[in-house]
């Protein structure tokens, strides 16, 4: 897998980690926990997303 290709789908991730975090706020029966924990796995591939981009 290319650096690009790579990048590709940490992006689609991340995107998907967003609509999750979101979806979950939305609804009642998901804990704070739950949605930190998606947050920073949001972040985690933020920063690697930034590592790649920026070498």
């Amino acid at each position: 897998m290319t650096v690009d290709a790579h990048i590709e789908e940490l992006r689609k991730k991340h995107e998907a980690l967003s609509a999750a975090v979101e979806e979950a706020q939305r609804s009642p029966g998901s804990s704070d926990v739950e949605i930190a924990e998606l947050k920073k796995q949001k972040l985690k591939i933020k920063e690697e997303i930034h590592r790649l981009t920026h070498e």
